[in-house]
């Protein structure tokens, strides 16, 4: 395994739940990745985020690590679960609830209702 890739096993395994983004999560710099923290944020999660921004091998290397092609990614418990589109539709139908659940991922429940709420 190239170093690249061990540094970002490391990482995903070491953290019940990892975001790689575009910022941070307390400042994201794009707006699907302004949209994941968002939810995560919102919703009482704690999670490592990572900036691909401030390290290009880490940048490229996600990509490649998980075959996805875009950032942000979001990893639960060593699994690569989505990027926006993905994570917005399982906040959406209850299926990151779920996920977090099984996972024994602490969060707030009532929060994630009320997002559906709005977007419902």
């Amino acid at each position: 395994m190239t170093d690249v890739k061990s540094r970002i096993d490391d990482l995903v395994k070491a953290n019940d739940v990892v975001l790689f983004m575009k910022g941070t999560k307390d400042m994201p710099q794009c707006g699907f990745s302004s949209r994941v923290a968002g939810v995560l944020n919102y919703i009482g999660l704690s999670y490592a985020d990572v900036n691909v921004l401030a390290d290009e091998e880490i940048r490229q290397g996600i990509k490649d690590y998980s075959d996805w092609p875009t950032i942000p990614q979001l990893y639960v418990k060593g699994e690569f679960v989505g990027g926006c589109d993905i994570i917005t539709e399982m906040t959406l139908s209850g299926e990151l609830d779920g996920m977090f659940e099984e996972n024994g991922v602490a969060f707030d429940k009532a929060a994630a209702d009320k997002i559906r709420e709005a977007n419902g």
